[in-house]
């Protein structure tokens, strides 16, 4: 009995020792600059959002957070290296659907997103927007459509890479059209923009918080936006469910997570601090007036939120017969 009542008295010593440990962890982090990783071009909606988030992190936690752009093979190789980085909180992911999309689309990558990373916190969410070069005979949704029916493989259609949401936009498009229209997929979605806005290639479905200002500039003809219902940005435009393809719908999002093993301590205060952030009533009317919508969940809900999306993709993916070009 008094060996068991020792062992009771260890047990408890370590979990007051753990405890007292974690408590003092989530208070001294961060002491050192915070890397935050894009896995995609500057100048794109994870690049942007990553560098505002950053400066709120940098101003609240009195520590810097450095936003670096490692762009290549549709976001595997900065993810590689976040994933094979020290889980202590000092470098964290900038992600998208893109990574959820990948776990079907690309399946023998040099690391599985639930396995080698954990949930930290979502960011915000924006719908999609499809537009065509001015040059292109077709002034609706309808219209394009049939214009792609009638050339079929004729047409291209501009993404920043496999996997990217404006690539799965894009094959989810021709899946529920019945159309052929041809992927182009581009390092980055600024080259992917000026290749549409050069006519170089036709179309393509884009961010609505970049692509917008380019439509209302006439620089692009806006045929359709990919949420369940119209744009406060350009509420003109129809919906591509309402404009011809029923049902349709597609967004692109953005999330931090970090490596597997992180302290628990550092991903609740990492959490709570993106949480307040994009709870701020200034920071959301400047994002609702690019189109982009915060998304507040904790660690263990964006967990859930992240596997229901990679299901979802995979369907698409095997509905649509997506490929890595």
């Amino acid at each position: 009995m008094r060996f068991v009542a020792a062992l009771l008295r260890i047990a408890a010593g370590l979990a007051a020792l753990a405890a007292a440990t974690n408590g003092v962890l989530a208070q001294t982090y961060p002491s050192r600059p915070v890397k935050m990783i894009v896995p995609f071009a500057a100048g794109g909606p994870a690049d942007i959002f990553a560098r505002e988030l950053a400066q709120y992190m940098s101003e609240d936690l009195n520590q810097s957070f450095v936003v670096e752009d490692r762009p290549g093979a549709g976001s595997i190789l900065g993810t590689e290296a976040v994933a094979r980085s020290a889980p202590d909180g000092y470098t964290l992911l900038l992600m998208s659907n893109t990574h959820t999309t990948n776990e079907s689309l690309i399946p023998n990558k040099p690391f599985a997103l639930m396995r080698d990373f954990v949930a930290v916190a979502p960011i915000n969410y924006s719908d999609l927007l499809m537009v065509v070069h001015p040059s292109v005979p077709a002034k609706n949704l309808k219209e394009f459509i049939a214009l792609a029916k009638a050339k079929p493989g004729e047409l291209n259609y501009a993404s920043s890479g496999p996997g990217t949401p404006y690539h799965m936009a894009g094959e989810l498009f021709k899946a529920m059209s019945g159309t052929n229209i041809v992927h182009v997929p581009y390092k980055g979605s600024g080259d992917a923009r000026n290749a549409v806005i050069g006519g170089h290639v036709q179309m393509m479905i884009d961010a609505i918080t970049t692509m917008a200002p380019i439509a209302r500039a006439g620089q692009v003809r806006a045929l359709g936006t990919t949420g369940m219902k119209r744009s406060t940005v350009l509420p003109a435009v129809p919906t591509i469910a309402e404009a011809g393809v029923p049902g349709y719908e597609a967004t692109i999002w953005l999330g931090l997570m970090a490596p597997a093993a992180t302290p628990k301590p550092v991903i609740g205060k990492l959490n709570a601090e993106v949480t307040k952030i994009v709870s701020r009533p200034d920071l959301q009317k400047m994002w609702a007036q690019q189109g982009a919508v915060s998304m507040s969940m904790d660690p263990a809900e964006f967990d859930k939120f992240l596997r229901a999306d990679i299901a979802k993709w995979a369907h698409v993916v095997e509905v649509s017969g997506a490929k890595v070009e």
